[in-house]
């Protein structure tokens, strides 16, 4: 008999700072995983008491203090973590665990690169895209049904930006990010989920900036964080949501949660 779990990925910036947002969602909403991105904080100060309250008492983490940092919060069993160091200089920015019928599921906070795309002229984006290539070399040797979710910090197509004229040589949508991102996809095979159930020509967004003054209608957002999954799981998806309203909560993350449905 299948299993039906509710997969969430949320980058909260800031566990510790935003634990009443990522409560209530919790409480409102009760996905059976919870998967976090820029959690900062270190391993032995992470919130545990909040969620294991909730009822969320399987938690592992990869933290380190104030940047970066990974949890997957869990009502039920994980086994087998696994730390991969995408970075190669020991950044938080990466777990994985086994799941229900032995699927893996991967949580993953790819680098945002810094303002200016060119590698020569910016250290931080040619980790980005270095990070990339590590993954992809990762991905061609998947060999078990894995779900891949998390902020990649790449809108790939023109509907995932409010303006792609505008956004054409900004870091998150510029085409040397895409073509990394879209090696990544192919290297797995993985079916982007989003797309699966919002047709590709229509907007979708999961992150807006602070700097908008009025967010909700001016509306300029990316989307940002995505759910993956290797092409065994493809039917398995059953729904996928993106959570707009929890960018107008009370001190909010740029980043609202997606939540995907399966039957395992």
């Amino acid at each position: 008999m299948a299993t039906t779990l509710r997969i969430a990925s949320w980058n909260i910036n800031s566990v510790r700072a935003r634990i009443d947002i990522v409560e209530r969602f919790l409480r409102d909403e009760g996905p059976d995983i919870l998967c976090l991105q820029e959690t900062k904080v270190a391993d032995p100060q992470f919130p545990e008491g909040p969620f294991r309250q909730l009822g969320y008492n399987h938690i592992v983490i990869n933290g380190q203090p104030m940047h970066h940092g990974v949890a997957i919060i869990s009502k039920v069993s994980l086994a087998n973590k696994q730390v991969h160091d995408w970075q190669a200089n020991g950044e938080a920015r990466h777990v994985g665990v086994e799941i229900a019928g032995g699927v893996r599921l991967e949580n993953v906070y790819v680098p945002a690169g810094g303002d200016i795309p060119d590698r020569e002229q910016n250290v931080k984006f040619g980790q980005k895209l270095d990070f990339l290539a590590r993954m992809t070399d990762w991905s061609g040797a998947v060999s078990v049904p894995t779900i891949l979710t998390g902020d990649f910090n790449v809108a790939p197509l023109e509907t995932d930006v409010w303006s792609h004229k505008q956004l054409v040589n900004v870091v998150s949508h510029t085409a040397i990010e895409i073509e990394a991102l879209g090696g990544l996809q192919s290297a797995g095979n993985w079916i982007d989920l989003a797309r699966e159930f919002v047709p590709p020509e229509k907007k979708l967004y999961t992150w807006w900036s602070y700097r908008a003054q009025d967010w909700e209608t001016s509306d300029r957002g990316r989307r940002l964080d995505h759910m993956w999954v290797t092409p065994d799981l493809k039917d398995k998806a059953h729904a996928h949501v993106v959570h707009k309203p929890c960018r107008g909560w009370g001190k909010p993350s740029d980043h609202v949660p997606i939540v995907t449905e399966f039957r395992l």
